[in-house]
């Protein structure tokens, strides 16, 4: 209940587009379930007009749609909004996931999925969305690891790491993305350049390099995760 005087916060808005009722309804009620007001539609026509008047804070999306495929709503909804989406699909293709996320989607759910991975994920865009990299402090921490962003000096335990140039900028790039799936594509052009979009070998080498000078157990490593066939995630 609200103090006197004082309006109660708003709850956090949530679009399903989705055409599976049973999956519609499942999803609505674990939201609902946690304080938030959904909205729900079946088609990407009617999913764009909805993520334009609603403003919604998540979009959980389907791809397989009646009137086409959810990369056209990524697409379209990307053009003016940074809202976190959530892809629902049965796809397991390893290009299907990627075309997803270059597309602009935030993180990728296979069905089937568990309500419990669902809503972790969902706030966890959430709080990427609140505490983009624009606001970073800074100094930030992921488990023992320690980066100065002004200094561009990173530590572990409270002991000096020394990166490479490029070492530290895909580490960066990793950290802008925090909790976020990064395709191996989207790593390429942003540390190496354009030109070596073919050299996915390259990112391999230097994700065991960070694991070697910043997980504790390179072997099982607990921040720099590889998503199996589609990319990369520091898991905060």
């Amino acid at each position: 209940m609200s103090v006197a005087g004082t309006p109660a916060a708003a709850p956090p808005v949530a679009l399903i587009v989705e055409d599976e009722p049973q999956i519609r309804r499942f999803v609505r009620m674990a939201l609902e379930g946690e304080g938030w007001q959904v909205h729900a539609a079946e088609t990407v026509q009617r999913g764009v007009i909805e993520a334009g008047t609603r403003s919604p804070d998540v979009i959980v999306l389907d791809l397989g749609l009646p009137d086409g495929d959810g990369l056209a709503l990524i697409r379209a909804v990307r053009a003016w909004s940074p809202v976190p989406i959530i892809v629902l699909s049965a796809r397991v293709d390893e290009a299907g996931k990627i075309t997803a996320l270059d597309a602009g989607a935030d993180d990728y759910l296979t069905k089937p999925f568990g309500v419990g991975e669902l809503l972790a994920r969902v706030r966890a865009a959430l709080r990427r969305q609140h505490q983009g990299i624009a606001e970073a402090p800074a100094s930030v921490r992921v488990g023992a690891i320690e980066v100065d962003l002004h200094r561009r000096l990173v530590a572990r335990d409270g002991q000096p790491v020394h990166l490479t140039p490029t070492e530290y900028k895909l580490f960066t790039v990793l950290l802008a993305n925090l909790g976020r799936v990064v395709t191996a594509p989207q790593l390429l052009r942003e540390v190496w350049g354009p030109s070596h979009a073919d050299n996915s070998h390259y990112v391999r080498i230097y994700m065991g390099h960070l694991r070697q000078k910043l997980e504790a157990d390179p072997a099982q490593p607990r921040h720099l995760l590889t998503e199996t066939a589609v990319g990369y995630r520091l898991q905060p």
